[in-house]
């Protein structure tokens, strides 16, 4: 006997337990899965077009035969050399965002709660105008400046907002009055600034990949190895979060531990994020809300939301590089527009289910 369509349709979506161990499993959904599948061979194609086009086309066949070693020397050159550690940084750029923005939504229970509204990118647009433009550092010093700048705001955020625990309402409205502030520092710090350096500040606070390789690269890859099992491993006990702290605390989870193990882990990538490319707006805002969107989940989406966050890095590079050639515009301006209209929408949208 057949199982009835609707019956069917919510057992795909609940997904089956996949028991990795002692005390350790993974929840697979069959919508989920198939997004993932698609959002990956998306990925695989744009990373293909971003690799083989520009001011000197490549084909895809011997971009292929390059990435496998069996490539002309100019080729390896333009491939290796300038276009893949761009584009790697962008992908992983773009999964760190996505998966630390999905982090803040679902412990803030809240849309708005990403690194850009709490104040997290902020703080560290002003570790690294310290660096650049008060201690005259530059390269490795700003992404340095730029990481400890996000990671003092964060626990400026956290311990501000900590009051017999971590509500997400305080942690969004202590965050944006930290924003405030810190906007009012940075804006301060580029009117002392000479013209020189502040157009050189300015570019980088936008958020930008070019000229980024594999110095810019390989930390972020190595400090996402770290972060983000723990935090998939997190995923379980987020999911059971989103349903109140009462009801997590009566199903056996240590809400204070957890909330805060992963607010470290998406903080640190979120700084990482900035000290690659600089802080590359409404990337961790957008991406989990679209993931959530296609996958129809009510749980955290992380895997999702990263692989969302770094479509949208590659799109949003490849269009920056492209539309107004040959001039490069940072990639932030392209996240920035589509981000402010994503913003302006979603604000409707809650003003619209508050009056409803």
């Amino acid at each position: 006997m057949g199982v009835p369509a609707p019956r069917a349709a919510e057992r795909a979506r609940a997904g089956r337990t996949l028991r990795l161990g002692r005390g350790v499993s993974l929840r697979i959904e069959g919508r989920g899965l198939a997004v993932c599948a698609g959002l990956l061979l998306v990925l695989a194609l744009g990373v293909a077009v971003s690799l083989s086009t520009g001011d000197y086309p490549v084909p895809v066949p011997d971009v292929v035969r390059t990435l496998l070693g069996r490539g002309e020397r100019a080729q390896e050159f333009i491939v290796l050399g300038l276009r893949l550690p761009r584009v790697v940084t962008g992908l992983l750029v773009g999964l760190a965002l996505g998966v630390a923005g999905a982090v803040f939504q679902l412990v803030t229970r809240n849309p708005l709660g990403s690194p850009d509204v709490i104040g997290f990118t902020s703080g560290a647009v002003t570790g690294a105008l310290v660096v650049l433009l008060v201690l005259g550092g530059g390269g490795e010093r700003t992404a340095v400046g730029a990481l400890v700048g996000g990671g003092v705001t964060a626990l400026v955020v956290y311990l501000l907002a900590h009051r017999g625990g971590v509500q997400g309402y305080r942690l969004i409205l202590v965050g944006i009055g930290l924003t405030a502030v810190l906007q009012a520092v940075n804006s301060y710090l580029l009117t002392r600034a000479r013209v020189e350096e502040a157009q050189q500040a300015q570019l980088w606070i936008t958020g930008s990949l070019n000229g980024r390789g594999w110095e810019q690269a390989a930390p972020l890859g190595l400090g996402l190895a770290v972060l983000l099992p723990l935090t998939l491993l997190a995923g379980r006990s987020l999911a059971v979060l989103d349903l109140g702290d009462d009801a997590a605390r009566a199903l056996g989870v240590h809400v204070g531990r957890t909330r805060l193990v992963v607010l470290v882990t998406a903080t640190a990538m979120t700084a990482l994020a900035a000290m690659a490319a600089g802080p590359v707006a409404f990337v961790a805002l957008a991406a989990p809300q679209v993931a959530r969107r296609l996958t129809g989940s009510v749980g955290p989406g992380l895997v999702a939301a990263g692989l969302t966050g770094s479509l949208l890095v590659l799109v949003s590079d490849f269009a920056a590089q492209r539309l107004f050639a040959p001039t490069q515009l940072p990639v932030g301006v392209l996240t920035g527009a589509v981000g402010g209209v994503y913003l302006a929408w979603l604000l409707v949208t809650q003003w619209r289910r508050g009056r409803g």
